[in-house]
């Protein structure tokens, strides 16, 4: 979800609640200690270089248990954060710590704002060779009758 998205869904909300991939709640005491800008500069194991740039929102649990973040306050805080860093209408990524910090995409269902699932991926996958790999693992693992005989020879 863009910056953008979250700011026209929290302009109708009447409150800001966080659901895990899990489908658990974010406690609703917690607090957003920061909103950011993350840049990642890297190279590719096919030897590309590459940038990335996302919005980051840290959320966290305090023991003030009356806490309750209000969409307007939240609205606030993001557009404080375009303003002191420039912050453009990025993706956004958060992170919050269920055992150790993780970090999540952001949807929304409707009347939740909903942590989602991240995974890795090779970006270079033509230049070390894992399309190629996939390619014959796909045949070995749908091996014909004729040859998976006693003696004949794919094994």
């Amino acid at each position: 979800m863009k910056l953008s998205k979250i700011k026209a869904h929290l302009a109708n909300a009447e409150a800001v609640n966080f659901l895990l991939p899990d489908g658990s709640s974010v406690p609703d005491h917690f607090h957003v200690t920061e909103v950011g800008v993350i840049s990642k500069h890297f190279i590719d194991c096919g030897g590309t270089v590459r940038q990335e740039k996302v919005a980051n929102f840290q959320l966290w649990n305090a023991n003030d248990t009356e806490h309750r973040l209000k969409p307007g306050k939240l609205l606030s805080i993001i557009a404080l954060s375009e303003k002191k860093l420039g912050m453009e209408d990025l993706e956004i990524e958060v992170e919050y710590q269920s055992g150790t910090i993780g970090k999540y995409g952001l949807d929304f269902n409707g009347s939740d704002f909903v942590l989602t699932s991240l995974h890795t991926a090779c970006l270079a996958q033509e230049a070390c060779g894992v399309a190629a790999k996939t390619e014959m693992i796909t045949t070995i693992a749908q091996p014909q009758t004729a040859c998976c005989t006693p003696g004949g020879g794919c094994c």
